[in-house]
């Protein structure tokens, strides 16, 4: 019946029904295009990421502590900060693929951004200690923003340097353990799991991380597409999607409930922001990459 009252009253809501397709429609074109394409539109994609999800940070840090003063200059800074880390990453990570010919660009761009790197953190202390002493609070929040958004971005280059199929493989884990953990819920869900999402139930997260897992070992044992990669590895990366995805969404959840605000942001309508896209692939990616140096 619960399967029922969905589809009706999603009948209800065409308009909103139309609208939330569409976006998701143009949201999945553009993620496999970038996962897919080849190494530059990886770095893209990921640059993109990385911007979006900083600002919209930045507009719900603000809104949880209005009285600090934040200098638009700040955010500038630290948003070019965050991608020109990830372009000397890039870099080195390509080099070590001996591709030559193609990495000469990624090389070049490593090089500029390795030099103008240091300059960003000394100006901006120095200008945050010269503008207000309460700015140096925005300044260290500007950098934690930077550690919980960049840090997974790294993280991705790093595994998609290792083998391109992990970060879409680990995207689209997350992805079914959503969809496993509202379906098991929607059914049997009873108790509640956190008080920061109400919506949330055990049943529908021990039920979503179960399916998820035992959807990896399946396509481990009967696959045979990606012999580097063993059913145990699909299994543990299915782990990190469902334990540390769920742990992300939560914690976006508390910076929405602080901030008093329903979403991070309105890039995608009907969906939210690019932080309620990725705040589950946040938390996630760190923990994937620790696996993939540590045991792949």
């Amino acid at each position: 019946m619960g399967f029922l009252r969905y589809f009706y009253s999603m009948a209800l809501n065409l308009p909103t029904f139309y609208k939330r397709t569409g976006s998701a429609i143009v949201f999945a074109i553009i993620m496999l295009a970038g996962l897919l394409w080849n190494q530059w539109s990886f770095l893209t994609l990921v640059c993109l990421i990385e911007f979006l999800c900083y600002k919209e940070f930045i507009t719900l840090v603000k809104k949880i502590y209005p009285g600090i003063s934040w200098p638009l200059w700040l955010t500038v800074a630290y948003s070019l900060l965050g991608i020109l880390l990830l372009l000397p990453v890039n870099g080195i990570l390509s080099s070590m693929k001996g591709n030559e010919p193609e990495n000469q660009n990624f090389l070049m761009l490593a090089s500029f951004s390795w030099k103008a790197l240091p300059i960003i953190p000394v100006i901006s202390f120095m200008g945050a200690l010269l503008i207000k002493k309460d700015a140096l609070y925005a300044l260290l929040l500007s950098f934690l923003g930077m550690l919980y958004i960049t840090l997974p971005m790294l993280s991705l280059l790093f595994m998609h340097h290792t083998n391109f199929v992990i970060p879409l493989a680990l995207i689209l884990m997350i992805w079914t353990n959503d969809t496993m953990a509202y379906l098991v819920g929607s059914f049997i869900g009873r108790t509640p799991f956190s008080a920061i999402s109400p919506k949330k139930t055990w049943e529908g997260t021990i039920g979503g991380a179960i399916l998820t897992i035992a959807g990896a070992a399946a396509y481990g044992y009967f696959s045979h597409q990606f012999p580097s990669i063993k059913m145990i590895d699909w299994m543990a990366l299915a782990l990190c999607a469902a334990v540390a995805g769920t742990i992300g969404d939560l914690m976006e959840s508390k910076l929405k409930r602080m901030a008093n605000v329903k979403d991070s942001g309105a890039i995608m309508p009907g969906h939210g922001g690019a932080l309620d896209r990725f705040d589950s692939l946040l938390v996630a990616a760190p923990f994937a990459a620790m696996y993939v140096w540590w045991c792949m």
